[in-house]
């Protein structure tokens, strides 16, 4: 049983753990039946006859990847579930096929000895504004037509854009019309957009509403399962429009793409055209590179009887001679004459609701809990933190947005700067992710933190590694990535596992491919291994239970030497576990111990290390 104590998670013996694993899986964003890979257009509008039943992979393959899972000691998964994936098929209609079959694979993975969390994903609002999560029907329930969101440029969708798909460009979709519109409903409609109601209840309550029963649905499903310890609220939240200063200038998100701004774009999906600002992505950043004239056929991206939301609660309008005007720029950002903040007037209370709606039904369950991607987390009390997990998100931010690894350089994702040399990188990265972890315990108490993707995409250089074999490249980013979560000794789950990967499309989502595992790479399939990628990186020793304080963890990948250095709680005393993977030595290895004994369980890849109470620190050092 793991459970929260200090700023740290702990087991039954109250040894410090350190959660590693990965999120299962990339392809759980999109239907299984029919295939919903978002490179597919035929179909894609038929949103409420989909499947999820399958995702992350068909019961018959369970077995398989979790065996290869605990072999590679990603023991703890953040298992991906999506609100479309539980009531596509509209309002309060539950798919029990898909709940039966959630039941049966999330028991599977006890069987393994894994634990896991769930994970309600969610990116840009829903498939259909370019990410996933949210099902159609929230579009049509506020007014939005689904089908005209290209013409508008409401939203840059795979499936309706086609390839190439531009490189990235699917976060932007966060300051477009579709998204931006949704995420300002379902966190702020009752202050932002008092006239929009949903069958005559408010659209914020509307929504929320049913985003958090659906996930009751699950919870319900899953109370009895000791190893599922938590669920997340929701990933990457997002405010939208919400603290948007002035509708007519954009803010600090990323630039890529035709980028119009609030005021344009509620124009836009009006029918009325605009010359918007065009950005391309270099390796210095975005760069303006002219200005295209969206939606000259006037196209609106609102359904028949249906007029723009924000006209329709007085932010613009038309005059007498028909030139639309912006009536309230600063609409979204001050409330009553009070200037506001996202975090607490907005995100908090939907997760204290969402935390309570799920401690009902499973309580003293952990809730882990992100802010905006790159964002302060929110602040809790602390006699509200308990159980509370902070997750935040972390990448190599060049190396992501790139698709190219470069040793000597790296980016400092908070303030955008570049840091160059190995080592200064090394620093750097260690830095921001110790960051996530002393800005949760100054906002929300003495609460773990745990690092809820990491990861790095494999399609380097062109995808140059699946014409030549050679994935040197992606093996050195993966250990720099891993390096800052055993410099800042973080538990972490990596981005991600795909069973369904391929070299042609990735996770098969928006051309993403940060899979560990690919079947296009899987030669043998009876070596457990085949078809990982960068396992070299990926599979390495780490203190996965402590008697004590870790304070210092380190793998070497070239010399294969593991340092581990604890101090010991003497109220504790079972042993510290270290996972010692096969992988990382074939034959064997070699231990040396500040003090006391240890005993090796090669079935288990677990070195038990009984520490002498004489010392208050210990170290322990593995080598090849």
């Amino acid at each position: 049983m793991i459970h929260t104590s200090s700023h740290h998670f702990k087991d039954t013996h109250n040894r410090t753990l350190l959660l590693r694993g990965v999120n299962l899986g990339g392809s759980s964003k999109v239907p299984a039946a029919p295939d919903g890979a978002t490179y597919i257009r035929d179909g894609f509008f038929d949103h409420r006859a989909v499947s999820f039943v399958g995702r992350p992979f068909s019961l018959d393959e369970a077995d398989e990847h979790f065996t290869r899972l605990r072999a590679w000691g990603l023991t703890c998964l953040r298992f991906l579930v999506t609100w479309e994936a539980v009531e596509h098929a509209g309002p309060g209609i539950y798919d029990a096929d898909y709940l039966d079959y959630l039941t049966e694979v999330v028991a599977k993975a006890g069987e393994y000895g894994l634990t896991l969390f769930i994970d309600p994903h969610e990116d840009v609002w829903s498939r259909f504004s370019g990410g996933d999560g949210a099902p159609g029907w929230t579009f049509e329930a506020v007014g939005l037509d689904i089908t005209h969101f290209h013409e508008t440029g409401a939203a840059v969708v795979h499936a309706t854009h086609g390839d190439p798909f531009p490189r990235m460009i699917w976060p932007t979709n966060n300051a477009r019309l579709a998204a931006a519109t949704m995420w300002a409903l379902f966190f702020g409609g009752d202050d932002f957009a008092p006239a929009a109601k949903v069958d005559g209840v408010p659209v914020q309550t509307y929504l929320q509403r049913h985003y958090i029963a659906a996930m009751q649905q699950i919870a319900r499903r899953l109370k009895d399962f000791p190893h599922v310890i938590g669920y997340d609220t929701l990933n990457e939240p997002a405010s939208g429009y919400i603290g948007w200063p002035d509708l007519t200038k954009p803010r600090g998100q990323l630039k890529l793409g035709p980028m119009p701004t609030p005021f344009q774009a509620m124009l836009l999906g009006a029918g009325i055209p605009q010359e918007i600002d065009t950005f391309e992505l270099r390796t210095t950043g975005p760069k303006f590179i002219g200005r295209q004239t969206l939606n000259p056929n006037r196209q609106s991206a609102w359904l028949p009887g249906h007029d723009c939301v924000w006209r329709q609660n007085g932010v613009w309008d038309l005059d007498d001679t028909g030139a639309p005007r912006l009536l309230r720029p600063d609409h979204f950002s001050r409330v009553a004459g009070r200037e506001i903040d996202f975090n607490r007037d907005y995100f908090n209370p939907f997760a204290k609701r969402f935390a309570a709606a799920i401690r009902e039904i499973v309580p003293g369950t952990m809730i882990f809990v992100e802010s905006e991607p790159e964002k302060t987390p929110p602040h809790w009390d602390a006699a509200e933190a308990q159980g509370i997990v902070s997750a935040p998100h972390w990448y190599d931010g060049a190396t992501l947005m790139l698709k190219d690894f470069n040793p000597l350089l790296g980016v400092e994702m908070h303030t955008g700067k570049l840091v160059f040399g190995p080592w200064a990188v090394r620093r750097s990265f260690a830095r921001q992710v110790k960051h996530y972890k002393e800005t949760a315990i100054a906002h929300m108490g003495n609460i773990p933190t745990l690092i809820g993707e990491f990861g790095i995409p494999f399609d380097l250089q062109h995808k140059r590694a699946y014409r030549t074999g050679n994935f040197t490249p992606q093996m050195r980013a993966m250990d720099r990535v891993f390096r800052a979560m055993e410099d800042a000794l973080v538990s972490c789950t990596l981005w991600n596992y795909t069973a369904d990967n391929d070299h042609a499309h990735g996770d098969q989502w928006n051309d993403e491919d940060l899979s560990i595992f690919s079947r296009d790479d899987q030669s043998d399939p009876a070596d457990i291994n085949s078809g990982g990628r960068a396992l070299e990186a990926v599979v390495r020793p780490y203190a996965r239970a402590t008697a004590g304080e870790p304070l210092r963890m380190s793998f070497d990948l070239r010399s294969k030497t593991f340092e581990f250095v604890f101090r010991h709680d003497p109220a504790v005393s079972a042993p510290t576990e270290i996972f010692v993977p096969r992988l990382q030595y074939p034959r064997g290895c070699r231990v040396s111990v500040s003090d006391g004994a240890y005993e090796f369980q090669p079935e288990t890849q677990t070195l038990l290390y009984h520490h002498s109470p004489a010392n208050a620190v210990h170290a322990i050092r593995i080598s090849s």
